[in-house]
């Protein structure tokens, strides 16, 4: 499918510079531009590219200047980014898709499914579950007994939600991703650890999308939440009765442990870790690998271990590599101490 830059522009309010009747089918990066291609330009580091490239159509913010001639259309816009994600959501909603249930797909007479609703092969659906209207449910998906799956939601393959867990609206779980597994409790016992058994369940509100094989465990009783508009990356671990607020956004390989409650508009960088049972405010800001040992006040920004203010931390990290010559040189000052000693006392 064809768009021109007349359309773009009038779908994303951009203004045109160039030819209002070049035409795309395909998206590339700048640097990697072909004839047919949509680019977008928000980064100044990759300014340079735009004068080269092959791109029919390239993106760029209203405060733009280019200092020499560009051969592709321009449309200027706002914000490049985030008109980029606009076209690429209609680009992604003009494919066609599937409908209907594979006839591999296993599932159970008492499951209730809405209209619209695409099963893959090999998917199960088991007793009682629900599938909402317009789901899209991939091969090799696991819908677990009285478990429900909100309208619009996208189950990618292997995606497994145990039973009686809730998935809401528009939500996209990606391959892999685990909803409702087991909380991590055991009781030690003078024979080893016995088993806690988890009873709760796991709730996923609208809007939420969970990257490839993250975790999100049923709570011991009650429910782990993951509130509205939150994104995780891939390889995240959220703990039992763990509550994250609306909008909180988790790169890869976050560890959140159990009963922690996390405010609403977060963000944590790659490998950041939570203790458990502690509360983090609205609008806190963690660095990667970060971690946090207690309670948490709103509109913080913290980094390192245990996790202090950014400024304090990069202060913290440039003594820490003068530490050997700073402890080379106490010890070298300590003799002298004592040698100063013993020729008071003589």
């Amino acid at each position: 499918m064809e768009f021109s830059a007349k359309q773009i522009a009038e779908y994303i309010q951009g203004v045109i510079i160039g030819d209002e009747e070049a035409t795309v089918h395909t998206f590339a990066k700048i640097e990697e531009g072909i004839p047919g291609a949509l680019s977008f330009l928000s980064n100044p580091k990759y300014t340079h590219y735009i004068y080269d490239t092959k791109s029919s159509i390239v993106l760029v913010n209203k405060d733009f200047q280019p200092e020499r001639d560009i051969q592709a259309t321009l449309i200027k816009v706002d914000n490049a980014y985030e008109s980029l994600a606009k076209l690429m959501t209609l680009y992604e909603m003009s494919k066609p898709k599937k409908s209907g249930i594979d006839p591999l797909a296993s599932v159970a007479a008492s499951a209730k499914i809405g209209k619209n609703v695409y099963i893959g092969a090999f998917a199960c659906i088991e007793e009682g579950a629900e599938i909402g209207d317009n789901a899209y449910i991939h091969p090799h998906v696991t819908v677990g007994c009285n478990a429900k799956v909100g309208e619009n939601t996208i189950l990618y393959p292997q995606v497994t939600i145990y039973h009686d867990c809730r998935v809401g609206n528009q939500c996209i779980i990606h391959a892999g991703a685990v909803i409702g597994a087991d909380g991590f409790g055991f009781a030690p016992s003078a024979e080893g650890y016995e088993k806690i058994p988890q009873i709760g369940i796991a709730i996923i509100e609208d809007n939420v999308e969970i990257g490839a094989n993250t975790c999100i465990d049923r709570s011991t009783m009650g429910a782990t939440i993951v509130h509205k508009g939150v994104k995780l990356d891939n390889l995240i671990q959220v703990a039992h009765n763990v509550e994250v607020g609306s909008h909180t956004v988790m790169a890869s390989q976050v560890g959140i442990a159990g009963s922690t409650k996390i405010g609403e508009w977060c963000m944590f960088g790659g490998q950041v870790g939570v203790a458990g049972h502690i509360q983090i405010g609205d609008h806190v800001n963690v660095g990667a690998q970060s971690g946090i040992p207690g309670n948490t006040k709103s509109g913080s920004s913290l980094m390192g271990y245990p996790a202090i203010e950014p400024k304090q931390f990069a202060r913290s990290s440039a003594v820490f590599k003068k530490l050997p010559d700073m402890y080379s040189e106490l010890g070298r000052l300590q003799r002298e101490i004592e040698e100063l000693k013993k020729q008071l006392n003589k």
